[in-house]
């Protein structure tokens, strides 16, 4: 359907439930449209397989400024495939995966192709199930990373160690404005090594319902 309509510039797709044969159709259009810059594919039945065939299309796509897969089945693997495209991919400046399963072993990934991507300034990963371990690649790709903006870490299960990798990396990091930290494990310590980071940068930490991080719902 795409490319039939060559002044489409957002596409909307949420909850049309969307399996593997319907993604393929729309990643081999993605591959040769050049208008649409925004696709939302919110609540879906993307999983891994789907993730695949999209993440090949982002690399060859050039125009796509904005992917949504938020509420999907996206795990390890599938994030394995968007990160491999991210190293590749030029244009895409927004991903949302909040709400899906992509767990440590996907945020390792995601946090390699950050170490490589010049072009995303937004990265969600609300409600992934990442821990201290996932947040530590992340992390590390925070010291090296000099365009990412804006990290939504949201419901996960970041603790007090997770905070400090977290803080180290601010301590390096020039770019990222705001960073997301909403109901997660972190404590008074974990609050003290965000906190010291954040006289060294200037960061909108939000983060008001990990008691007691609501101390620094807004600080810059």
């Amino acid at each position: 359907m795409i490319p039939f309509y060559a002044t489409i510039t957002t596409l909307n797709l949420i909850y049309n439930g969307i399996l593997e044969v319907g993604v393929q159709y729309l990643a081999n259009a993605l591959q040769h449209n050049t208008t649409l810059t925004s696709l939302n594919l919110t609540y879906n039945q993307i999983g891994d397989i789907e993730a695949k065939y999209l993440a090949h299309a982002l690399q060859h796509n050039t125009t796509l400024t904005s992917l949504n897969f938020r509420l999907n089945q996206i795990a390890a693997v599938g994030a394995q495939y968007l990160a491999d495209a991210l190293q590749r991919n030029t244009t895409l400046t927004t991903l949302d995966l909040s709400e899906n399963k992509i767990g440590d072993v996907g945020a390792k990934y995601l946090g390699n192709a950050l170490q490589h991507n010049t072009t995303l300034t937004t990265l969600d990963l609300f409600g992934n199930k990442i821990q201290d371990v996932g947040v530590q690649y992340l992390a590390v790709a925070l010291q090296h990373n000099t365009t990412l903006t804006s990290l939504q870490l949201g419901l996960n299960q970041i603790g007090e160690i997770g905070a400090q990798y977290l803080a180290d990396a601010l301590q390096r990091n020039t770019t990222l404005t705001t960073l997301t930290l909403v109901d997660n494990h972190i404590k008074e310590h974990g609050v003290h090594y965000l906190a010291d980071a954040l006289q060294k940068n200037i960061v909108t930490l939000i983060c008001s319902s990990s008691a007691p991080c609501h101390s620094l719902y807004v600080f810059i």
